[in-house]
């Protein structure tokens, strides 16, 4: 997602003027309708409170938006092959689909040929949008808080099934309650940096993760998995209380978050979280810091998987994990914002020392 402002200010103003030559260059998301669109979308135009700016069609469809039905922005560039067309038009008649080489056999095309065609033109594989889409769906739930049938309305599915089976793709069960499994409840919440997803019980924090994530999906499965759980759109004090606290953080520097959270994972990945906990608020460590802070120096790579597999985004800092020459290094929720929380931080630790 795009943040910095005069950026989104400049792609507002041609979203507003319907400026073709911004086609391609970015994709607006309207959080009031949950679309995405083309700069020169004919539809009436947003609030630019009610917008946000992603650079590729992907980021969009994984922070929870579909495409527009009336600019069709996976319709670009003109001229694109019939193929892609056909593609993008089978996932938008079943989403919830999870294609496979012989699917692209029944269509009589080699499934090399899709994923290069689709690759060119939008910069990820099809298997990949594939993904982002019933990502999307989830998402959409999520955000929005809607009961099951009124998504199921909004997501023009004729059928009870068709959405059961797409939501469950990602959330582990159809949308009815089960005695056998524990619930948890998942919910939206806005940031500075894009939307970002919580996921709770009435008294623990498990994940929460920048909506756009990619790999989310994988995160979200291997949770359910191990707590043999479903998760439902849904509200408690724990996700309330994390809510409330991001706010503080992202608009006054909150330094200590006291939500009750769950660490899921092996000993070694609990014990690399549990250091990066003690890494105070403006200040960073290197891996090579803390394999030697766990007595295992040899263990620099296996620090980077442990935080990579990290499944709460700002609350665990990862982020304050640098590379030995001062570099940032890699960050799942993208390294711009792993600058800008650094940053942030920094600015916040050096407010509270005067």
């Amino acid at each position: 997602m795009i943040n910095d402002e005069s950026k989104k200010r400049k792609y507002y103003q041609a979203l507003v003027n319907r400026d073709s030559t911004f086609d391609g260059i970015f994709f607006a998301a309207i959080k009031t309708t949950g679309v995405f669109c083309h700069a020169t979308c004919p539809a009436r135009k947003p609030n630019y409170e009610n917008c946000l700016f992603f650079e590729t069609a992907e980021e969009a469809l994984l922070a929870g938006f579909r495409p527009c039905k009336r600019c069709k922005p996976l319709s670009f560039p003109q001229g694109q092959s019939p193929l892609v067309q056909k593609m993008v038009a089978l996932v938008e008649e079943n989403p919830e689909k999870r294609w496979k080489d012989s699917d692209f056999s029944e269509l009589g095309v080699h499934a090399a040929t899709a994923r290069r065609q689709f690759k060119k033109n939008y910069n990820m594989t099809f298997v990949q949008y594939a993904r982002a889409r019933r990502m999307g769906i989830a998402m959409k739930s999520i955000r929005t808080g809607e009961k099951i049938i009124n998504t199921q309305i909004e997501l023009g599915y004729t059928s009870s099934s068709g959405f059961h089976d797409a939501f469950s793709k990602i959330m582990g069960r159809t949308p009815n309650m089960s005695k056998k499994m524990i619930t948890l409840y998942a919910s939206w919440i806005d940031t500075p940096l894009g939307p970002m997803v919580s996921i709770v019980d009435e008294n623990f924090l498990y994940l929460l993760e920048f909506a756009d994530r990619r790999g989310l999906e994988r995160e979200i499965e291997r949770l359910r998995n191990r707590l043999n759980a479903s998760i439902i759109p849904g509200t408690t004090d724990r996700s309330n209380q994390i809510e409330s606290e991001l706010n503080h953080y992202f608009d006054k520097g909150l330094t200590l978050f006291k939500t009750p959270i769950m660490l899921l994972g092996s000993d070694f990945q609990k014990s690399v979280w549990k250091q990066l906990l003690t890494i105070r608020t403006g200040e960073t460590a290197t891996y090579k810091d803390i394999a030697g802070l766990i007595g295992n120096p040899k263990a620099v790579r296996a620090i980077g998987n442990a935080n990579g597999a990290n499944q709460l985004a700002i609350i665990v800092p990862c982020h304050r994990v640098i590379q030995s020459d001062g570099t940032l290094g890699g960050y799942g929720g993208g390294v711009e914002r792993k600058k800008w929380l650094l940053t942030h931080e920094k600015t916040a630790a050096q407010c509270l020392l005067k």
